[in-house]
C-alpha cells in the first residue's frame, strides 16, 4: 500500500498520507540549483516533478533527462528544459521508483520494459537514488516479480532455449501487447520476456550470466547501482544507503 488513513484527533478529521508524495517531498532536499536531473517513470517520479515546478526559481536552473516518453512528455508540459541523454556525457542524480529492493539497494524494476534507458541513465549519474513508498524494502529480493529481459528480434530463440538451459526450473514468457496483434516492442524496437523464478538465484551470478547471453540488450535487475533510497511509511521518511 503506498498510501494509508490516519484518523486526527484534534481535528476529528480523517487524513489520506500518500507515502509516495511524502518520499518526493523527502528527495527534493538533495537537488540543487543548476543541476542536471534525470528522471524515471512512474506517481512517485510525477510528485517530485510538480514539487520542482512549484520552486520557479529551482526550476528554470535545471535540465532534465529522462529514460520515459510519458516522462518527457509531461515535463514539456511543465515548460521544463529537457534534453536527450545522447546529448550529454553525465548526469547529477538519477531519481527513480522500484518493484523491490534488498538491503544493498539492488533492485529490481521497470514493469514498463523500459530498464535499458534506465540503467543508461542510472550509469551516467554520480547518485542513483530510489524512491517510493516502504512496501518496497524487502530483506531479499525474491520471484515475487520478473526479471524482464529486452532481446534482439532475431536473437529470440538463442536467448530463451539459454535461459531454459540454465534455469531450468524458471518459466519464461514472451511479453504481448494488449493494444495490437504480437509482441510488444521496446523503445529500443527489440522484444521483451518476462523470467518467472521458482527462488531468484544469487545475484552477482545471476547478473553476469543474463548479460552474457549473445541477443540479451540488458535485464531489469539493477545490481550495485543505486547509492541511496528515500523511502516514505507509517513510521515517517527514511533515507537508506547500501549496506
Amino acid at each position: 500500500m503506498d498510501k494509508y488513513i490516519k484518523f486526527s484527533p484534534d481535528t476529528n478529521s480523517i487524513q489520506m498520507i500518500d507515502y509516495k508524495l511524502e518520499a518526493a517531498k523527502a528527495s527534493l532536499v538533495f537537488i540543487k540549483s543548476g543541476q542536471i536531473i534525470g528522471l524515471g517513470a512512474g506517481s512517485t517520479i510525477v510528485h517530485l516533478i510538480n514539487l520542482i515546478s512549484e520552486k520557479e526559481e529551482l526550476a528554470a536552473s535545471i535540465t532534465f533527462v529522462s529514460s520515459s516518453f510519458k516522462t518527457r512528455a509531461y515535463l514539456i508540459e511543465k515548460k521544463l528544459k529537457v534534453l536527450f541523454s545522447s546529448t550529454i556525457a553525465k548526469i547529477d542524480i538519477y531519481f527513480d521508483g522500484c518493484d523491490q529492493f534488498d538491503p544493498a539497494l539492488n533492485a529490481l524494476k521497470s514493469g514498463g520494459g523500459i530498464h535499458t534507458s534506465e540503467k543508461i541513465l542510472a550509469s551516467m549519474a554520480d547518485e542513483f537514488i530510489l524512491m517510493g513508498d516502504e512496501s518496497k524494502m524487502a530483506i531479499k529480493l525474491d520471484h515475487t516479480y520478473p526479471l524482464v529481459i529486452e532481446v534482439l528480434q532475431e536473437a529470440l530463440p538463442v536467448v530463451l532455449n539459454r535461459i531454459r538451459l540454465i534455469y531450468a526450473a524458471a518459466s519464461v514468457q514472451l511479453r504481448m501487447s494488449n493494444q495490437k496483434d504480437g509482441a510488444l516492442i521496446s523503445d529500443n524496437g527489440n522484444l521483451l520476456a518476462d523470467v518467472y523464478f521458482t527462488e531468484l538465484p544469487e545475484l552477482r551470478a545471476l547478473n553476469i550470466a543474463v548479460k552474457m547471453i549473445p541477443g540479451v540488450v540488458d535485464h531489469s535487475l539493477f545490481y550495485g547501482m543505486a547509492t541511496k533510497a528515500v523511502i516514505a511509511g507509517k513510521n515517517g521518511t527514511r533515507v537508506i544507503l547500501p549496506v
